[in-house]
């Protein structure tokens, strides 16, 4: 019987537990950071040290540390504080403060124990006070040895030697090695070079500090040379080696000796040298950077010259720290269970293992049972929650692994599982109810129907965990169905109703199909279903659920409740596969589906060769790409060269490629021509994407095929024949060595004069010969030609050789200045003489004495006349006039000058007036009065433009004009003052629109009223300005 307090008391503890099952979170410490080694100089200038320590935990956790074993009284030490968790120390101090440091983290779930971590303290102390070491006395060929006998220290060191005077260094090579062992000078074979003081320099890594011992002074004796002797191996590395895994492992070897010994290594396994092995220091130090178990063995230095050799071994041993294979993981058991964990660790030596709770050594007694690295508790009680460790040791190191067991008891629970309150099932199907309820230990179940107690038959099974199972169901099984749970702790029950439903039919299904790129389609999906269930449609392409918010390019689903249709907008090569549309009601999952081959054009063959080329030809071969769902009727080949624009259609044999050849000649090439090829396949939907480009291949060489165009002449100068042609262009010249060959006779000759043009660019030749007779006839033909030979001519020109220019100038000269702006030249025909005449040069300048300022006007033909414009007005020209041929102009005429006109006025007439009367238009205005600057008035220009732009102009010395209108016409109406310096400025243009034939106004800028019996309504005259001829 239990005592009532007890109750109280389990009571309490299983509320709690009950509460905490619902949703079970492991929160007691888990290391964050755990302290790590720490070697500091002892005289650091901040003389303070942190030593970290951080976990993870609920409630927040709190810390307790041991030096050596022995708990730290922080309370009554002023040199210790925390700072959460870590551990900060001032006033460091070498002999209270190095040791062994461990942290201990815990909270009301337990504790946990950090690994251990050691702080040392690095020092250098000075050499003993000494002037100068005692000399050594060696003889020319001696090796010999110079201690360096390093003070007392803790730290790494590392060492050199000074040679007479700092910075003069010991530099080390084959004669001369300083160990980091020992920190001793070596030199195999002493030259009179190395007498001095030498003074061993030590460097502490951690520290930074730096000692010189005294100088040690090197003589040599003056007894004779020392004779050759075989190597004697002073430095060498230990018969044993330890070494840990990934570390740095460096083994030296030196050897004295005359002549100067060569170091070599070897396994004695035979097993080669790690990859990443270095030899440094001439060979005297052999470096594994990075040690593994396979590197571990013997190794041998030897150390040889001619008089000898000699060996040194040592083995190096393997040995790492323990490393975890399999650690624990937290548990949440119930009461009265059994709890097993195990953890496993690699290690050389094997590692020992120890378990810990809440920090504390674990035995095996009773319910709890340890064997190496298993723990296993039987019959579990609350008191078993808490922190355990598991720890794998071996003398390299050891690694700890935590986690947390909780012990539950609680009663029945569903409010994370409880029976969903309305469950549906199709008829004729196997209903699962479940009953998981959370209880520790677990609970006890009973089902009820309604309020009838269910007991197991042909269709109804209950299981051992509670499940219910009901199968074949119809409509009578349609109820309440309610769960009971117990245990020990106490009751639980949850409810759910079953509702049996009707089979759910596909009534419209996707069938395959075939469709061309760019189409779209849609593909149905409709159901026919009780009305009780919820029905949802979803889609899958090629196994993928479709994303129609990320997809909505191309898909889209369309219909009703029951209706899922798929639509599938511009279809591309990538839609083409299977299509499966699944239909999720609430107690089935049904699924139908299609398969769309999508048709596009070909894909891009590959790989086009060219497996043979000639002059003319190409033999290319290439691979197929993808059809496409389409297959391949034919290719297309296209070539490419540095004279095309862009890719071109080429010929071929076969003439037509089918979609079954891989294979064709390409023919019509241009030869010496690099030329790229590539390949479009097509099929019935279209053209494919051509193939990458070949490699540019060059044809072979031929004789030239085309011959020069356009073949003429004529021109040049005295004795010359002056031939040209067009050029070939450079596609078509077949080879290098490219030239012309130009070939001319006098008319009606027989016998060919052959030149020869190397250059491909020209189109120009000219002969020279004194006895060429003026303007005589020569037949022409122009060749091409290369290194492979002599192409075709051209066809027969007639060109004809240079003439002499005109020998006779112009005779009876005048002029007239006709304008400002304008003066005519006249002259007499010229008389018959031998040269020909295609026509007059004349030439005008402004000062005579500027004859650079050279106007010129040249017409062709037999004219006597020429009209020279844009001149500048009240100014003197001289002229002068010459007949010319191809040969040039003749001897110029005798210049004459003549000063053009001045300018007309600068003034529009103004006060322009205008009367309609009938078909009558009368005009009046103000006169123009010319400047002194300026010509004479002569009189007015008025014209007159109707709508169909034809233009009337009248001449009038008057201020005055009377004009006849067409009836029902528009008009555009400008004046212009006339002068000896020709046109004026003209009045503002003035539009008129006529309505009637009565009206009267003036050609003022605004809109004027119109005046007359009919006003307004009989006639409208606006005044427009702009430009009208």
């Amino acid at each position: 019987m239990m005592l009532p307090w007890k109750q109280i008391t389990l009571l309490t503890i299983t509320g709690c537990l009950a509460a905490f099952t619902q949703d079970v979170k492991f929160q007691g410490p888990r290391w964050r950071t755990e302290p790590s080694d720490l070697i500091l100089p002892i005289n650091s200038p901040d003389r303070q040290a942190a030593v970290s320590c951080e976990a993870d935990g609920s409630p927040p956790l709190q810390y307790r540390w041991s030096l050596n074993g022995t708990p730290i009284d922080l309370g009554n030490d002023d040199r210790r504080r925390m700072s959460g968790g870590s551990l900060i120390i001032s006033d460091l101090d070498k002999d209270q403060d190095a040791g062994v440091y461990q942290c201990t983290a815990f909270n009301t779930w337990g504790s946990i124990i950090s690994h251990k971590a050691s702080l040392q303290f690095a020092y250098l102390d000075n050499f003993k006070t000494q002037t100068v070491r005692s000399a050594v006395n060696v003889r020319e060929g001696q090796g010999v040895v110079l201690l360096c006998g390093p003070p007392a220290h803790s730290g790494e060191l590392t060492f050199a030697w000074i040679f007479n005077v700092y910075p003069y260094f010991v530099q080390q090579d084959s004669r001369r090695f300083i160990s980091q062992e020992t920190g001793s000078l070596y030199i195999a074979k002493v030259e009179p070079s190395d007498v001095g003081n030498y003074t061993c320099v030590v460097n502490n890594t951690v520290t930074k500090e730096r000692v010189l011992s005294s100088p040690t002074p090197l003589v040599l004796r003056s007894d004779g040379v020392m004779g050759e002797y075989e190597p004697k191996i002073e430095v060498h590395f230990p018969d044993s080696v330890p070494a840990a895994k990934d570390s740095v492992v460096k083994l030296e070897c030196f050897a004295l000796g005359n002549p100067v010994p060569e170091i070599s290594w070897r396994r004695t396994s035979g097993i080669p040298f790690p990859r990443d092995v270095k030899m440094k220091n001439s060979n005297a130090v052999l470096e594994i950077p990075n040690l593994q178990q396979e590197d571990a063995g013997m190794y041998e230095c030897m150390a040889e010259n001619r008089r000898g050799k000699n060996a040194a071994r040592g083995r190096i041993s393997f040995h790492a720290k323990p490393h975890w294979i399999q650690t624990m993981r937290d548990m949440a058991l119930s009461i009265k269970e059994s709890l097993f964990w195990e953890c496993k660790a690699s290690g050389k030596p094997k590692p020992s293992y120890s378990w810990l709770k809440n920090g504390q050594q674990m035995m095996s007694e009773g319910r709890v049972q340890i064997e190496n690295g298993a723990l296993s508790i039987s019959e579990l009680n609350l008191s078993d929650s808490g922190m355990y460790q598991c720890v794998a040791e071996n003398k390299h190191g050891s690694v700890y692994s935590g986690a947390q067991l909780m012990v539950l008891a609680s009663p029945p629970s569903f409010s994370k599982s409880p029976l969903k309150a309305l469950i549906k099932a199709r008829l004729g199907t196997e209903v699962t109810l479940e009953c998981k309820p959370e209880a520790s230990p677990p609970a006890i179940s009973l089902w009820k129907k309604g309020s009838e107690i269910l007991q197991q038959n042909e269709r109804i099974t209950l299981l051992p965990n509670g499940t219910l199972k009901i199968s074949n169901v119809t409509k009578l099984d349609a109820a309440s169905y309610t769960c009971f749970a117990r245990n020990q702790f106490g009751t639980a029950s949850t409810t759910g109703r079953l509702l049996i439903t009707e089979s759910t039919r596909i009534t419209m299904r996707p069938t395959n199909m075939e469709i061309i790129v760019g189409e779209s389609i849609v593909l149905p999906c409709q159901v026919a279903c009780d009305p009780a269930l919820d029905v949802s449609f979803s889609w899958a392409f090629n196994g993928q659920l479709i994303d129609f918010q990320q997809d909505s390019d191309h898909f889209e689903r369309v219909g009703g409740r029951i209706s899922g249709d798929l639509m599938v907008r511009n279809i591309q090569l990538n839609h083409g596969g299977k299509y499966v549309c699944v239909i999720d009601t609430d107690v089935e999952s049904l699924s139908t589906s299609a398969i769309l081959v999508v048709k596009g054009p070909p894909g891009p063959p590959d790989k086009v060769t060219v497996e043979e080329i000639t002059d003319s030809t190409a033999q290319l071969t290439w691979t197929p790409g993808m059809d496409n769902s389409s297959p391949i009727t034919g290719y297309i080949i296209q070539a490419r060269t540095p004279f095309t624009v862009g890719w071109q259609a080429v010929d071929t044999v076969p003439e037509e490629i089918s979609g079954t050849m891989l294979t064709a000649t390409v023919v019509g090439l241009n030869a010496w021509v690099e030329y790229e090829f590539r390949v479009v396949a097509r099929n019935t939907v279209g053209l494919g994407e051509p193939s990458p480009a070949s490699a540019k291949t060059r044809t072979e060489d031929a004789v030239p095929h085309t011959a020069p165009t356009n073949v003429g002449g004529g021109g040049g100068t005295k004795s010359e024949l002056v031939i040209t042609w067009e050029p070939v262009s450079e596609e078509l010249q077949n080879g290098d060595g490219f030239g012309y060959i130009i070939a001319f006779r006098p008319l009606g000759m027989v016998t060919w004069t052959r030149a020869a043009v190397s250059i491909p660019g020209v189109a120009r030749y000219v002969f020279r010969n004194d006895t060429i007779p003026p303007f005589s006839p020569f037949d022409v033909k122009v060749g091409a030609y290369n290194n492979r030979g002599e192409g075709p001519f051209s066809s027969i020109a007639t060109v004809y050789s240079a003439e002499e220019v005109p020998s006779v100038a112009p005779q009876t000269v005048w002029t007239r200045s006709a304008s400002a702006v304008h003066i005519e030249m006249i002259w007499e025909v010229l008389p018959a003489i031998p040269e020909r005449v295609l026509g007059y040069e004349v030439v005008y300048w402004e000062d005579d004495t500027k004859p650079d300022t050279v106007g010129k006007v040249r017409i062709t033909g037999n004219y006597t006349l020429v009209n020279i414009t844009g001149l500048k007005a009240n100014t003197v020209y001289y002229l002068s006039v010459a007949a010319f041929n191809t040969a040039g102009p003749g001897p110029q005429s005798v210049p004459i000058n003549t000063r053009t006109k001045r300018p007309p006025p600068d003034r529009a007439p103004l006060n322009v007036q205008w009367t309609i009367s009938g078909s009558k238009l009368m005009i009046h205005w103000d006169p123009v009065v010319a400047t002194e600057a300026e010509s004479n008035v002569t009189g007015y220009l008025v014209m007159l433009k109707n709508s169909h732009n034809e233009i009337n102009t009248i001449f009038s010395n008057k201020t005055a004009v009377e004009l006849n209108l067409s009836a029902n016409d528009n008009y555009l109406l400008q004046i212009k003052v006339m002068s000896e310096g020709g046109e004026g400025v003209g009045s503002e243009p003035i539009h008129i629109h006529t309505l009637s034939m009565r009206a009267q106004g003036s050609g003022a800028q605004d809109s004027r009223a119109v005046h007359g019996p009919f006003c307004l309504s009989s006639v409208l005259i606006s005044v427009l300005l702009y430009s009208i001829w």
